[in-house]
C-alpha cells in the first residue's frame, strides 16, 4: 500500500492504538487529552478531522516523564513500541509516540532511519512557563537548542539567520553523540519550571509559532470528556482559550486546498508490518 488509499482506514488503526494508550493512562493514572487537529476534530467533527491522518496528545512533563519509564516495563510494550529519540536511537522528532509495530506508516522525513515506522500516536510534554521575561526568553533560546540539536537540523521557520546559525552549530558539533549530550542539557534547562509553581505553560517541543505562546495553567489542569469517534476522549478543560490561542477561529473549516493530510508517506500498509519494506522504502542502499 503505497498511498493513503482509505483514510478512514488509517484513522480506525489509529483509534485501536489510542484506545490502548488510553488504558494504559487509566491503569497507571497518567493524564493526557487531545491536542491540535484531534481537540478540533473532537469539537468540530465530533471525531476526526475528516482528511486528518494521525492522533497527536499532549501530557503534563511530569506524566510525560512517568510514560517513558513505565511503557517499556507494561504489558502493551511487545505490540505497541514506545519511541522516543535517545542516544541508542535517532527519530528526527522532538516528540514521543506509541507505535504499531504489525503496521506500516513510513515518514518521508524518516525513511533514511532505521526506527520503528509503525502507525503510531504522538505525544508532546506541556511544559512549566517562568513569569520573569528575561526567564522565558532564556527557557525559548534552550529550546531552540534542544530542537537544532535532537532533530539534527537547522530551524527553518524563523528566518534565515536562525537557519544558519543552526547550521553553524551543527557543523561544531558533528555526530550524534555528542548531539545527544548537548539536548539533554538544554532539555533539562528548558524543563527546570515546575508545572505546578507556574501561573502559564508552553509546547516547547514544538514548532516557533507554538512555543512562543504561553497558555493559562487553568486550561490544562484537568480533562473534560467529549464524544470522538463514539468514544467518550479526553480534551483540556479550558479547551476554548487554548485553541484559540493556538488556531485562532478553530470552527471556520479551512481552505479546501488545505484540507489534506499533513504528513507525506512513502508507504502505508495496515496489515503488515513495516520490518519487510527496509531496503525498499526505508534505509534504502540507493540511498545515502
Amino acid at each position: 500500500m503505497e498511498t493513503y488509499g482509505d483514510l478512514k482506514l488509517l484513522q480506525n488503526k489509529s483509534i485501536e492504538i489510542l484506545l490502548v494508550f488510553k488504558k494504559f493512562c487509566e491503569e497507571n493514572n497518567l493524564l493526557f487529552y487531545f491536542c491540535g487537529g484531534c481537540c478540533i476534530g473532537t469539537l468540530r467533527h465530533q471525531g476526526f478531522i475528516p482528511w486528518d491522518d494521525d492522533i497527536d496528545v499532549f501530557m503534563p512533563r511530569k506524566d510525560y516523564e512517568k510514560l517513558t519509564d513505565l511503557w517499556n516495563k507494561s504489558k502493551y510494550n511487545k505490540k505497541y513500541k514506545f519511541c522516543r529519540s535517545s542516544e541508542e536511537k535517532f527519530y528526527r522528532s522532538l516528540l514521543s509516540a506509541i507505535s504499531d509495530e504489525d503496521t506500516t506508516f513510513i515518514k518521508e522525513r524518516q525513511a533514511d532511519l532505521d526506527i520503528n515506522h509503525g502507525i503510531r500516536l504522538e505525544i508532546l510534554p506541556l511544559d512549566g512557563c517562568p513569569s520573569s521575561k528575561i526567564k522565558r526568553k532564556v527557557q525559548i533560546f534552550w529550546a531552540l537548542i534542544y530542537q537544532i540539536y535532537c532533530n539534527q537540523e537547522a530551524p527553518t521557520s524563523k528566518g534565515k539567520l536562525l537557519e544558519t546559525i543552526g547550521k553553524i552549530m551543527l557543523f561544531l558539533a558533528p555526530g550524534w553523540k555528542i548531539r545527544c549530550k548537548i539536548w539533554r542539557f538544554a532539555e533539562k534547562q528548558m524543563t527546570k519550571y515546575p508545572v505546578e509553581e507556574c501561573e502559564y505553560v508552553t509546547e516547547l517541543c514544538a514548532r516557533y509559532q507554538y512555543m512562543v505562546n504561553e497558555y493559562p495553567k487553568s486550561c490544562f489542569e484537568t480533562a473534560v470528556y467529549k464524544e470522538f469517534e463514539g468514544y467518550e476522549m479526553p480534551i483540556p478543560k479550558g479547551y476554548d482559550t487554548y485553541l484559540k490561542m493556538a488556531f485562532g477561529n478553530y470552527m471556520q473549516m479551512p481552505p479546501v486546498e488545505k484540507q489534506i493530510p499533513k504528513h507525506e508517506a512513502v508507504c502505508i500498509d495496515l496489515e503488515n508490518s513495516y520490518k519487510q519494506y527496509k531496503g525498499k522504502y526505508y534505509c534504502r542502499k540507493d540511498k545515502k
